[in-house]
């Protein structure tokens, strides 16, 4: 069975950092991303391997300040989040593929595996 599980999301303060770990089993996968979904709004894409390990992809909301890897011997994806603003408030999801094509990256139907989520709270 495969499974994603995310954890490490928590309250933080504006400027902080946080990492997020995203566990998956049951099978590999070539594609992993992270995206995230804030009330009220659509989920959206965060960063994303494709297809190896130093092909990674940023929201341009987060590229400098977010860093995606990879863990292949342990199965696990992480996020590392710096300088933390308060728009980055949302639920965190990690997502899996193994069919996904580079025009589709960023968007959230591509991906036929997620976890169930980690809250990350900034507070300004």
């Amino acid at each position: 069975q495969v499974r994603l599980v995310e954890s490490g999301g928590r309250l933080v303060q504006t400027g902080d950092s946080l990492r997020l770990s995203c566990t998956v089993s049951g099978r590999s996968f070539s594609s992993t991303a992270w995206f995230r979904q804030a009330p009220g709004k659509e989920r959206e894409f965060v960063a994303a391997f494709f297809r190896s390990r130093t092909n990674t992809y940023y929201a341009d909301s987060v590229k400098g300040r977010f860093t995606i890897s990879k863990d292949n011997a342990n199965n696990m994806v992480y996020l590392q989040m710096n300088s933390l603003l308060p728009e980055d408030t949302a639920v965190y999801y990690c997502a899996a593929s193994s069919t996904l094509i580079l025009s589709t990256l960023r968007t959230a139907a591509s991906y036929g595996y997620w976890g169930q989520g980690t809250q990350v709270t900034v507070s300004s």
